[in-house]
């Protein structure tokens, strides 16, 4: 959960910079890369401190202490993952970040295969601390060469005279006062879709919180689709388009919606028909109340898919802010529905409240980008 902390929104913040900036948004690199480095060693600090002086037993601390590595390797991945989207190579993209998976993978499945007599929350910590380690020092490599000005810039020609006129340096200040938004949007995210689970397991138990994550994980698999669609290969776009052809970026946008609608309701109508014979092949006959949430969940799925795709669109130019104080408010809606409807539905309260909070957001959404985005569309390069 502190992971989008580290970097603070950097990778969101390089793909509306160099989308509005083009060539020119190279006089933000360094003065980010310093931004990055004091917002990760503050949230390293701050994770260690906490281990080391909060209410932790002694194993609970040193493993804290060992995880927090874990910060270092998704700085590494997100920095790389957005010079990569810039460049639009996205079959490297895709490599890069199922590389870390796959060898968690791996090598979890060495501990439980070759060596199970070690196979315990140590060695699984020190797997994972290990792995994040060889991704930081990889992706270190591929930064590097951003830092020292080599890029692959798409989208706004070559490299000429003409659009690398010098310009005036950044400073971290200004970084931070452009890329704050993005990192607050990834807090707020994860307050709004993972807060139910935490209050679940406080409020009704460790039982039904491990229930209610295995619906869970069947959903964040299902929301992949949009995520990779929107979030990885047409954001860098999106921001171009905003900038420079908005008759494009318009088409887009209702296009998407329609897009999103179609599959939202047929992923909709999988999960119902597919619920109970999923959560059995994947968790087991003992996980069989997600079947319940699962369903519920699931009327969110079209909710959520035109809500990303709508969202899409608020990232660009001075939209994120206001986009940011929409995610601030579900959020907080969120927690006040789950301490309101678990106490009396459990599971399926959680379940409501999530729902409810999509609604919320697609709403703000819709509003917002119909009466601030698209009230001009002339092209404006």
């Amino acid at each position: 959960m502190l992971a989008p902390l580290a970097s603070f929104g950097m990778g969101g913040f390089w793909l509306k910079v160099f989308g509005q900036e083009g060539w020119r948004a190279i006089r933000w690199v360094r003065s980010s890369f310093k931004y990055t480095l004091a917002t990760t060693f503050l949230v390293l600090t701050a994770s260690l401190t906490w281990a080391l002086l909060g209410p932790n037993d002694a194993s609970t601390r040193d493993l804290l202490v060992v995880l927090s590595t874990f910060l270092l390797g998704q700085v590494a991945i997100e920095l790389v993952s957005a010079k990569l989207q810039l460049e639009e190579r996205y079959l490297a993209l895709t490599l890069w970040q199922f590389l870390p998976h796959l060898l968690r993978l791996l090598l979890v499945s060495m501990l439980v295969l070759v060596m199970a007599n070690v196979m315990t929350p140590w060695s699984v910590a020190f797997a994972y601390a290990l792995i994040s380690l060889g991704i930081f020092i990889l992706g270190t490599f591929y930064i590097r060469r951003l830092y020292c000005g080599q890029l692959n810039l798409k989208g706004h020609g070559e490299l000429s005279a003409s659009n690398n006129q010098p310009t005036l340096p950044t400073s971290i200040r200004q970084v931070a006062a452009q890329s704050w938004p993005f990192g607050l949007a990834g807090v707020f995210y994860l307050i709004y879709f993972q807060s139910d689970i935490i209050l679940l397991k406080y409020i009704d138990g460790d039982k039904s919180a491990g229930i209610y994550n295995s619906a869970f994980a069947i959903m964040a698999a299902v929301y992949l689709l949009p995520s990779v669609i929107y979030q990885k290969f047409l954001l860098p776009k999106i921001h171009r388009w905003a900038h420079c052809d908005r008759d494009r970026f318009y088409q887009v946008y209702r296009a998407g919606n329609w897009m999103m609608l179609k599959l939202g309701l047929l992923s909709m109508l999988a999960i119902w028909l597919l619920a109970s014979w999923g959560v059995q092949f994947f968790f087991g006959d003992s996980y069989i109340g997600a079947v319940l949430p699962l369903s519920i969940l699931s009327l969110g799925v079209p909710i959520r898919f035109v809500a990303i795709n709508v969202g899409s669109s608020l990232v660009t130019q001075e939209h994120m802010r206001r986009k940011v104080w929409f995610m601030a408010v579900t959020a907080f809606l969120n927690v006040a529905l789950n301490i309101i409807f678990i106490p009396k539905y459990g599971m399926s309260g959680a379940a409501v409240a999530t729902v409810i909070s999509d609604i919320l957001l697609l709403f703000l959404y819709l509003y917002s980008a119909n009466y601030h985005v698209f009230t001009k569309r002339e092209v404006v390069c």
